[in-house]
């Protein structure tokens, strides 16, 4: 259904003052999913086409460390092998782009990336790498039968922001085509549609 193999941007519409602390709050959360995963659900199908839950956590882990690295020459910490254990990769992920946004002086970097354009590595990080965290919470927690309720303030921004860009962002080939909802649907059905979701 998804053809998100490749970092797909999200456009921000909040300022940068309160990037490290909104990354908190959506790892976190992430984290909470990944606890809860049910004994043998790591291989459970995920919403995007040919996914297993385990593939959420190594998707993340296999392009994020790149992007900071190509773009503002940041290494994050290794990582442990997703297939051995996605909640220690996850922790170490996290870890690593956090004690970024933590550190001024690293936040205000400067980032140069061909194709994602220049800004600071924590507008970079806003924009290309929170979008993606947020949205595969939806996808484990409905690959792994948990609670798949997003934080609405992140759910309307997030949507705000893409609703304009949609058809260009699922021309991309990052994202399935968008998913038609009713006129009254909820506002997260309306974000999940815009991604090829289908809630």
């Amino acid at each position: 259904m998804l053809g998100d193999r490749a970092p797909p941007a999200c456009p921000s519409v909040d300022g940068m003052s309160d990037v490290a602390e909104r990354f908190r709050k959506m790892s976190d959360r992430f984290a909470e999913v990944v606890a809860g995963v049910p004994e043998g659900a790591w291989s459970n199908p995920a919403p995007c086409e040919g996914w297993v839950a385990r593939d959420v956590v190594g998707h993340m882990v296999g392009w994020m460390p790149g992007l900071l690295q190509a773009g503002a020459g940041v290494e994050l910490p290794p990582m442990p092998s997703v297939d051995d254990d996605p909640a220690a990769a996850w922790t170490a992920l996290s870890g690593g782009i956090q004690a970024l946004l933590d550190d001024p002086a690293t936040a205000a970097r400067e980032f140069h990336h061909p194709q994602a354009g220049d800004h600071s590595l924590e507008a970079a990080v806003s924009m290309f790498i929170m979008g993606d965290v947020f949205i595969h919470i939806w996808d484990l927690a409905r690959a792994t039968g948990q609670d798949e309720t997003l934080d609405p303030v992140e759910v309307h921004n997030m949507r705000v922001g893409m609703e304009p860009v949609a058809p260009h962002l699922a021309a991309s080939g990052h994202y399935a085509a968008i998913v038609p909802v009713p006129d009254d649907a909820d506002e997260q059905t309306r974000l999940l549609a815009l991604v090829g979701r289908v809630a």
